[in-house]
């Protein structure tokens, strides 16, 4: 049950974190117009508009990030079960109002909705409503249920929310304090976002002057309220001193001949810290190496958080505790010059605890960990790829070695600082690696679940990765030189057997997907062998690589086929897809002419499935031998049903003499 929950709530997490990055941009607008800074008023209507519409934004957000591939139906879905929700909540329920939960329950209905039904296919008087068409639909559904179902249950948890809220508010310094502790505490598993969204968007109600209530200490913040901030204040002198002060003990504990290695590392996590509070990357450097000091962090960044609402320091952020929200939200802040005194007394006491821990206990932290320089296959798995590319696609590659391949990945994705996988085999990845390409931690969520540190560049790294899984290959040179990728070779496409049988060419699969029969294929063309003999693949990939070397003669601009001449003489036909030429290249992305030479395995074209399916008769593609009298003997090299990477044999003939 567990292991099904943690996922769950960590995809949560990571699904808030969108909808979150909005508010720097809202905050930045409402505070820069106001009166005492800029006074542009439209400005400040148009940051305050983005915080006045959050549940919407979450509902949108959530569902995004829901979603297998981040799909633009998945956010229509949500909005369609957000407005179904609230309004019949309210309808049913007079009064009820659920604000941001609404959002964040109406995203995940639009980002489930939108993963179990986005291949649906109904009956052809109904193919119409087919696909991501019916997400739609079955997201208003499913939340006029739920409208039902809590406009009895949502009372009583309404009422819970608020004992707890209040409790939270009314305790001040205790409240503050239980909040830091479990804020750091549950970032070791991805769900410290869920707190956060209830402290910083639910607890708490103000009315301002013109009877406008806001909820949530974020909100209340920028709206006035001069008792908000209780939630945000205290992470200032924490992201801000305590933890570059943490590098410095790292550092200062450091052999020194290793402290320029571990000042390249710290330098750039220190800057990212103090300058925007994003300090996952810093605080994953120690979290497992040294847990104790971990569990040291966060009281003190729950003592952080009761000092200051002891002393009646109040300041607020949109996005996290550093420079630039320090200075952006200082004239709404209270006693803001406390933090020219808290900052170094919470420097002083993260050195000194820090400094003196790591020496008394031999703690082995960045730097003080032992080196295993014995160890080729992590060197040679965090070794940099060979040149091209650019260096975010590099990394990818280098991850993706270190991580067991590309066949060992079975959904990629990402928060904002962290890699969150799902693997076929979490045995296979290589630690040492991952860590020597720059990951600050890896933590083993149970199962086959895996996140990675990988620092502010995560989003980065993980679109190549994605790009790299969706193509089902990596870069010819980088899988050639990578035994942990496991991704198999192209062979030549003519091999010269024994001297007096003919030659042979093999065709090649160009993209991922399951190997199906020509005769299944749904258009006699191609199932009566009218255009060429060989098999058809149902692809799972978006890139079409060339199945053998040799001159491309055909590419029309629609993009739906296109021919290879061997140099035998032998011409090589790839549909994609069944009626796609009506398309006229919708949704198809050339990468290659007609004239090139190419070699196997070199793309030749890309489909962005998500446009085109619902448009087309299918989605299997003819791979075809289209001059059949030069060749005999033909045969396929794969089963149907069988699963085909790019690069597998598909097809066998001989060559006439």
């Amino acid at each position: 049950m567990f292991s099904k929950v943690l996922p769950f709530l960590q995809n949560l997490g990571k699904a808030l974190m969108l909808p979150i990055a909005v508010l720097p941009i809202a905050g930045l607008m409402l505070r820069l117009g106001q009166e005492d800074l800029l006074n542009i008023p439209f400005m400040a209507k148009s940051g305050g508009v983005l915080f006045d519409n959050l549940p919407l934004l979450f509902a949108i957000g959530v569902a995004v990030g829901f979603s297998v591939d981040a799909a633009g139906a998945a956010a229509l879905a949500g909005v369609v079960a957000y407005f179904t929700l609230t309004t019949a909540l309210t309808a049913i329920s007079s009064g009820a109002d659920m604000g941001v939960l609404a959002g964040i329950l109406s995203g995940i209905i639009g980002g489930l909705m939108y993963n179990r039904f986005h291949k649906l296919t109904l009956p052809p008087w109904l193919a119409f409503f087919s696909g991501k068409r019916f997400v739609p639909i079955i997201s208003a559904l499913t939340a006029l249920a739920l409208a039902g179902a809590m406009s009895l249950i949502w009372p009583p948890i309404q009422h819970a929310i608020n004992l707890v809220g209040n409790w939270m508010v009314n305790a001040e310094a205790l409240g503050a304090t239980v909040y830091g502790i479990l804020n750091r505490l549950l970032l070791s598993v991805g769900l410290h976002q869920i707190l956060n969204t209830l402290c910083w968007f639910k607890f708490g109600t103000f009315t301002d002057a013109a009877g406008k209530v806001f909820e949530g200490d974020l909100h209340r913040f920028f709206a006035g309220d001069p008792s908000a901030g209780m939630f945000m204040t205290g992470f200032f002198p924490v992201m801000m001193f305590g933890l570059p002060a943490v590098a410095l003990a790292f550092y200062l504990t450091t052999d020194k001949k290793r402290r320029p290695e571990v000042a390249g590392l710290l330098f750039s996590l220190v800057l990212t810290a103090f300058l925007t509070g994003i300090t996952e990357p810093l605080e994953y450097t120690f979290m497992f190496l040294a847990p104790l000091l971990y569990v040291v962090h966060a009281l003190l960044t729950g003592a952080a958080l009761a000092i200051s609402q002891l002393v009646g320091y109040k300041a607020g952020f949109t996005f996290s505790a550093g420079l630039i929200d320090l200075l952006l939200s200082w004239g709404k802040s209270t006693k803001p010059y406390t933090i020219l005194w808290m900052g170094p007394l919470f420097f002083g006491l993260y050195f000194f605890i820090f400094y003196f821990a790591i020496k008394w206990f031999k703690l082995k932290t960045p730097g003080r960990e032992p080196l295993d320089r014995d160890d080729a296959a992590d060197e040679a798995a965090a070794e940099p790829p060979v040149p091209g590319g650019d260096r975010y696609e590099q990394l990818a590659v280098g991850y993706i070695r270190a991580l067991g391949g590309l066949d060992n990945l079975r959904t990629i994705d990402n928060c904002i600082t962290r890699l969150r996988l799902q693997l076929n085999d979490a045995g296979k990845i290589n630690e040492a690696a991952l860590k020597k390409l720059g990951a600050a931690g890896v933590i083993r969520m149970g199962g086959n679940a895996l996140q990675v540190i990988v620092g502010s560049q995560v989003e980065s790294v993980a679109n190549a990765m994605k790009q790299f899984s969706r193509a089902g290959r990596l870069p010819v040179a980088e899988a050639a030189a990578s035994p942990a990728a496991a991704e198999p070779a192209a062979p030549a496409e003519t091999a010269r057997p024994a001297a007096g049988s003919a030659a042979e060419i093999v065709l090649l699969s160009p993209v991922e997907g399951r190997a199906v029969a020509l005769d299944e294929v749904p258009d006699p063309t191609f199932a009566d062998r009218l255009a060429g003999d060989g098999i058809a693949i149902e692809p799972s990939g978006n890139v079409f690589a060339a199945p053998v070397s040799g001159t491309i003669i055909s590419l029309p601009a629609s993009g739906h086929a296109f021919v290879i001449r061997h140099a035998s003489g032998v011409e090589v036909l790839v549909h994609i897809g069944i009626e796609t030429v009506g398309l006229k290249g919708a949704g198809f992305r050339i990468m290659a002419a007609s004239g090139m030479e190419v070699a196997a395995g070199t793309p030749i074209l890309q489909v962005n499935w998500p446009a085109v399916r619902g448009k087309i008769k299918a989605t299997v593609s003819p791979v075809l031998i289209a001059t059949a009298d030069k060749v005999t003997g033909l045969a396929p090299a794969v089963a149907p049903g069988q699963i085909v990477k790019p690069g597998m044999p598909l097809v066998r003939a001989k060559l006439k003499k």
